[in-house]
């Protein structure tokens, strides 16, 4: 799940936003005015229940997406699922009682949609409530509106587990705009496609060709054997995340602690440019976090896996 070779051109994507389709402040036409005028180059509006469409403009891809409930567990366990690209309109339970994830998830495939779960740290969930869960391709690993509001954006912990034991999932990086100016701009999903059509992202996410952030930008990876060469914008740490006890980790300054790792290039100000870091051996996975010296992060998604 390599964005870093091949062609294709990067494009900044907004993948969770809202209109007064659902609970959001802008109008459809509005929102995509917005996301075009702060430089995005794809915007998936994801109204609750609604699959909102909007025609795309010169320099903004629309996707109309939406975001649904599930019930993962007990009726009160309450899971969101992005559809993004999906090609029906949703149907609300008549009675209030939401289907179950597995229902919810095979729906969206079943419509052309990619379907992902948001915000899990933020709903509450716990892994084991949607871990056998066939067709997810993956979660929120921030949510900006969620850290903005209750702290609650990181779902990092979740994305660990499941993959450590063996789901390979994708990590989305978003803001979960409802109000635009305010909650928006803090985070993106930058995807690797081939054209700049909505074809061609959703066939990019589907393919895991992408890498999230919140500021700092990862230039390249190269796993070789027994190690990964990272080179990204300035930052204040990099980080091979592989598992309980196991990683690597090059931190910038003069005292940085090295974990299994060299850095390889620093910017005149000492941060970090390039790092090699040593792959634990028998990892059952491996991704990396990029931390710039305003504690801002990026995620790549998972380098390998193993059931």
């Amino acid at each position: 799940m390599t964005p870093f070779e091949g062609d294709g051109v990067w494009l900044r994507c907004a993948l969770h936003a809202h209109t007064t389709n659902s609970d959001g402040e802008l109008a459809p036409d509005m929102l995509v005015r917005h996301f075009e005028w702060s430089a995005y180059d794809v915007l998936a509006i994801t109204d609750h229940w609604v699959r909102t469409v909007e025609r795309s403009t010169r320099k903004l891809v629309v996707i109309p997406s939406t975001e649904l409930n599930a019930r993962a567990g007990a009726s009160g366990d309450d899971a969101h699922v992005l559809a993004l690209g999906v090609e029906a309109d949703p149907e609300p339970p008549a009675d209030g009682e939401f289907e179950p994830l597995q229902a919810v998830v095979d729906w969206i495939a079943a419509h052309g949609g990619l379907p992902y779960l948001a915000h899990t740290y933020w709903s509450g969930l716990r892994t084991e409530q949607w871990l056998d869960c066939s067709g997810l391709l993956g979660l929120e690993v921030w949510n900006s509106g969620c850290e903005l509001e209750i702290g609650r954006g990181d779902s990092s912990i979740h994305w660990d587990e499941a993959l450590e034991l063996g789901s390979p999932l994708q990590g989305l990086a978003t803001d979960d705009s409802h109000h635009p100016g305010y909650d928006s701009g803090f985070a993106w999903t930058t995807v690797r496609a081939a054209e700049r059509s909505p074809e061609a992202v959703l066939e990019a996410l589907r393919g895991g060709s992408f890498y999230s952030s919140t500021g700092p930008e990862i230039r390249a990876v190269e796993v070789d054997g027994d190690a990964i060469e990272v080179r990204c914008s300035p930052a204040q740490s990099v980080t091979l995340v592989s598992s309980r006890h196991r990683g690597a980790r090059a931190n910038a300054g003069r005292l940085g602690y090295p974990n299994a790792s060299t850095i390889l290039e620093r910017d005149p100000a000492g941060l970090i440019t390039a790092v090699r870091l040593e792959k634990p051996p028998l990892a059952p996975f491996g991704r990396i976090v990029v931390s710039d010296a305003a504690a801002r992060r990026a995620w790549t998604n998972p380098l390998w896996t193993r059931a």
